[in-house]
């Protein structure tokens, strides 16, 4: 494949740890398209230094608006599509450059190592996604907290991986989890439970997916080889599992309670008088207890 047929898409807000890693690798694209949401650190400058970078500016709504609306900047065939913390390989760059469009795909799926603080993981829970795919054929909706390539035609999966490397602050993963368990609970409860993935269905349950993710994590998956790399990454996990956990029980507490309360509103009296005698009764039987 040409690489110059390649447009590398990134999104930004306030990525200037991440982004000098990220578009040394882009050093071979003719033009990078980088969307920005109102960035306020060293991001803009950063892009400012590479010629072939261009910015455009975007309020931020929601991550599928956003990646639509860039994808109608880029006018090559081929869109890249980048998080601001995915760094390619040269491997990967290479295996890229070696496709053959006559293969008749029209998207390429990567899998991902995850990194915490620049040093890899032997593995994590972080899935597959499209990220080459033809500009033509390619459209993002809506997945709970994050968003999926909708690709109307044929994917391949590319055999090297690319490195999953943020390194923004914790205070900032914080503040994400606090959205991304609001729109991953209302994904949950919108949906038949029957059509969810059995992961997915563990999670609609609510007390058992934090109970076994770190177990999950350490031993199934082998993170406790990983020194404090691994613990904090399934900390992570944990975390995010509950915090889902509590958005879900609050919300059916919730309802329960409103619930009930509509089905005692035929109960109470009808009148004013009534309301006022009731609580001067419970008033008088509270002073003279």
């Amino acid at each position: 494949m040409d690489l110059s047929s390649i447009t590398p898409l990134i999104l930004t807000c306030n990525e200037e740890r991440n982004l000098p890693r990220v578009l040394a690798k882009l050093s071979w694209a003719k033009a990078v398209v980088l969307i920005d949401s109102g960035s306020t650190d060293r991001t803009l400058d950063i892009a400012a230094e590479q010629a072939h970078v261009s910015v455009m500016h975007r309020d931020f709504d929601d991550h599928v608006s956003q990646w639509n609306f860039g994808l109608g900047q880029v006018t090559t065939r081929w869109v890249l599509s980048l998080d601001a913390d995915y760094v390619l390989s040269n491997e990967l760059i290479e295996e890229i450059s070696r496709l053959q469009e006559e293969e008749g795909y029209h998207g390429y799926e990567a899998s991902f190592r995850y990194c915490v603080n620049g040093r890899a993981l032997r593995a994590s829970l972080y899935p597959p996604r499209i990220v080459l795919f033809r500009r033509d054929r390619g459209r993002y909706v809506a997945d709970g907290h994050t968003q999926v390539l909708r690709l109307d035609g044929a994917c391949a999966r590319l055999r090297n991986l690319i490195d999953h490397d943020d390194r923004k602050p914790l205070q900032s993963w914080l503040h994400a989890q606090d959205r991304y368990s609001r729109l991953e609970r209302d994904k949950l409860l919108a949906a038949i439970p029957a059509e969810l993935p059995f992961v997915d269905r563990l999670r609609l349950r609510a007390w058992i997916a934090p109970l076994i993710t770190p177990a999950y994590c350490l031993f199934v998956k082998g993170l406790i080889r990983d020194g404090r790399g691994g613990l904090l990454y399934t900390l992570q996990r944990t975390y995010a599992e509950m915090l889902l956990a509590l958005r879900l029980l609050d919300y059916r507490m919730t309802e329960a309670v409103a619930r009930n309360e509509h089905a005692d509103q035929p109960n109470r009296a009808p009148s004013k008088a009534g309301e006022d005698f009731g609580t001067f009764g419970a008033k008088g039987s509270k002073q003279g207890s």
